[in-house]
């Protein structure tokens, strides 16, 4: 990445802005049910405090449409923090005029301590990239720095907004070390792999990785479909499908693909009557699903044929489950697929989990240790994997 990082200037005595992704799963009673995101932004945040910079941070969480919602505050998040990272961390109050508590994180701001901002999408002008709020944001900070690779793929106030307003000051605008640790895995993964290169997708629906798939096939050793997506595959095959997904519109594309030998389809899947975990189950080859039954997962004789190939490579991609991982009778494929990568990385491969879903799985499923790296950024990986430039990135200040 040819991009300045927090290591390329002086943070001592400054106010650093910091956007960072907190957007954390949580229960009902909102507790948090997932802090990954937090942990990967401590490196980033103790190096920091350790300079002696006084810390303003900054994320967005959920959906709360531009409006204050107590279900969407930063108050669990902030005290999570807090219990990581050991140190003095205050969150800022919204009020009328000051969704964020901008003001309040002005005279709040001091060496060694952390100033969370309420949640950037408690206003509109957020997502709407408004430069009046990207200035108001500038206004916190000395240097700023990106750290949010889940968030980097919007152009946003606290991403490119406020990092450009921050450049026209001639102020600078960095890489964390979780953004520069995302890019720097990801594009070694795409612009010079370490071969065989191995890319896994799974997930729903075709469309969705269509520009992925085009990225990827011209680069990789062998490109492995699970999930809902391999049964588009089968039905452009001519093969009967049941009730399974299909992504109707991608037939077309689908066909134009089964000839190239790069591309690998299960054989067998699990089936049943139902989206349901207590339905009955069967194993059956691709080929003979019955009308009356949907795919949930990839069956045993593909586990052991994927198993092989990620066994084999030196550099594995995987974006997307192989069935329905959620209901433990049908997480089998995703399982099994997760257990290949982590024997590759034992191996010696370079093992990258692609955000989302997949990310979810591996950290439920016990693997996330035994990956070289799970990304934070689900949508931001897939557009990095398209090769789309990612705003938040390009606003950064260059090496």
């Amino acid at each position: 990445m040819n991009k300045k990082t927090i290591k390329d200037v002086d943070v001592a005595g400054k106010r650093v802005l910091v956007r960072v992704d907190f957007n954390t799963p949580q229960d009902d009673s909102g507790a948090i049910t997932d802090d990954r995101r937090i942990v990967a932004a401590l490196p980033t945040l103790r190096y920091l405090l350790e300079q002696g910079a006084a810390v303003i941070v900054m994320s967005h969480l959920g959906r709360p449409k531009g409006e204050v919602a107590p279900k969407y505050s930063l108050t669990p998040i902030a005290a999570r923090l807090k219990e990581l990272i050991g140190g003095n961390v205050v969150l800022t109050s919204a009020i009328d005029g000051d969704p964020l508590g901008i003001e309040e994180a002005k005279a709040a701001t001091a060496p060694g301590k952390v100033v969370v901002l309420e949640n950037t999408r408690y206003t509109d002008a957020e997502e709407a990239n408004d430069s009046t709020l990207s200035a108001k944001l500038a206004e916190l900070g000395d240097v700023y720095v990106n750290d949010a690779f889940g968030a980097a793929h919007r152009a946003h106030a606290s991403t490119a907004g406020v990092a450009e307003v921050m450049k026209s000051q001639g102020k600078p605008a960095v890489a964390g070390f979780l953004l520069q640790k995302e890019i720097d895995f990801l594009g070694n993964a795409i612009r010079n792999p370490e071969r065989p290169f191995v890319a896994i997708l799974g997930g729903a629906k075709i469309k969705d990785k269509i520009p992925v798939i085009e990225k990827l096939l011209p680069n990789v050793d062998s490109l492995l479909i699970g999930g809902g997506m391999a049964y588009t595959f089968y039905k452009a095959a001519g093969h009967e499908i049941g009730k399974s997904l299909l992504d109707s519109d991608s037939l077309e594309f689908c066909k134009s693909l089964l000839c190239d030998d790069k591309i690998v389809l299960p054989t067998d899947c699990v089936v049943a009557p139902d989206f349901d975990n207590n339905a009955p189950r069967t194993t059956v080859k691709t080929t003979a699903i019955p009308t009356d039954q949907e795919g949930l997962d990839i069956g045993p004789d593909t586990i052991a044929a994927f198993s092989e190939i990620i066994k084999s490579a030196k550099t594995v991609v995987w974006n997307g489950p192989m069935g329905v991982f959620e209901m433990s009778n049908f997480a089998a494929g995703t399982n099994g697929i997760a257990e290949a990568m982590a024997e590759a990385t034992k191996k010696g491969a370079t093992t990258i989990v692609g955000g989302g879903d997949s990310a979810a799985a591996v950290e439920q499923l016990g693997y996330a240790d035994q990956m070289s790296h799970i990304s934070t950024g689900g949508g931001a990986s897939l557009e990095f994997l398209e090769g789309k430039p990612l705003p938040g990135v390009i606003a950064l200040d260059d090496k």
